[in-house]
């Protein structure tokens, strides 16, 4: 008997440039953002990483401004 619930794949992250691709605008504009503190994100060492719902969920709630 298989439990389908346990098979769920967590959400991956991208990286900066998947999600200034995902949102078609510069990487420039990506980091403008994370310096404001308006695009959700996480780090990871160095690296800024993002989930495209949380991302999605930010620009469908109105919170993206340049």
């Amino acid at each position: 008997m298989s439990n389908e619930s346990n098979n769920i794949m967590p959400e991956k992250w991208v990286n900066l440039e998947d999600i200034a691709q995902h949102l078609s605008v510069s990487a420039d504009t990506i980091r403008a953002w994370i310096r404001k503190g308006t695009i959700p994100y996480s780090r990871a060492g160095k690296k800024y990483k993002f989930r495209i719902s949380e991302v999605d969920q930010w620009v469908v709630e109105g919170k993206i401004k340049d």
